[in-house]
């Protein structure tokens, strides 16, 4: 009896043992069957049209999103979004918290190229200043003055720009908030004169406060929006890369940029 009821435990263990390896090896090997890894993709949503929220939905939303749910569907693999603030995308990709930063982020600050690596450019930009409709006295950069509140989002170059001012001087107080969402509010409701932004998400705000806002003056400080993965996984990078191509030459990349009204850098 006892042979039998210690027979009995070794054969449970064994079975017991099995179901563990299986479900500790299981997530791997269901990964390579399919063809691909998954990513954890950060952004910040407050970056329209390039990173939103769904009105409807609730979901991330984007070009952002599009694009880059379009580059894992021709590479073969899947990806998880994860919203964060701006300023803590780049800490969380060092931190191993996150694979990949999409959130039209400038990849050609030098300060941001020694803690990630970049991908290839996928937009061109610059940043505007955004003021009310009816204002009529600021009409480029060069009008903010001494007296007035300028807006940015932190960790953006806006932000830098908005300093910049600050420390030289010629405005009286940078304004540096979580979301551009705050600055617009800001300027909504006339507590800062105005907001230095990238020219698309201006544009995308202004679409959505039809006749409150308008850029004024030249664009500054052009850049070049790019993902951004963590320093040396040549890996990662280069299936991006990869993906981005194809999705241009296919045609896709050009429907993404049309439907969120974004100009397109690869006809110009």
């Amino acid at each position: 009896m006892k042979k039998t009821l210690t027979m009995i435990a070794i054969l449970t263990l064994c079975v017991l043992m099995t179901v563990c390896l299986a479900a500790c090896g299981g997530s791997g090997s269901e990964k390579k069957e399919e063809g691909g890894e998954n990513y954890v993709v950060l952004m910040n949503p407050d970056f329209p049209p390039f990173d939103t929220t769904d009105a409807e939905s609730g979901d991330l939303a984007g070009f952002d999103v599009d694009m880059v749910n379009a580059i894992a569907e021709d590479q073969g693999f899947t990806v998880e979004w994860k919203s964060m603030e701006f300023d803590s995308l780049i800490p969380a990709l060092e931190a191993g918290n996150g694979d990949i930063v999409a959130s039209g982020m400038n990849g050609d600050v030098p300060e941001r190229q020694e803690k990630v690596d970049f991908t290839d450019p996928y937009y061109k930009s610059g940043l505007v200043v955004l003021v009310k409709a009816d204002n009529d006295t600021i009409n480029s950069e060069e009008d903010l003055t001494k007296d007035m509140r300028v807006a940015s989002q932190s960790g953006t170059t806006g932000a830098d720009e908005v300093n910049r001012l600050k420390d030289e001087g010629l405005i009286k107080e940078a304004v540096i908030l979580k979301g551009f969402d705050e600055c617009v509010l800001q300027l909504q409701n006339g507590d800062s004169e105005a907001v230095i932004i990238d020219e698309p998400v201006a544009k995308g705000y202004m679409k959505m406060k039809e006749g409150e806002f308008k850029a004024v003056g030249e664009t500054i400080n052009a850049e070049r929006y790019a993902m951004a993965v963590a320093k040396g996984n040549d890996e990662l990078k280069e299936k991006l890369n990869t993906g981005l191509k194809n999705i241009v030459e296919s045609g896709k990349f050009a429907e993404i940029c049309e439907k969120w009204e974004v100009a397109n850098m690869y006809e110009e």
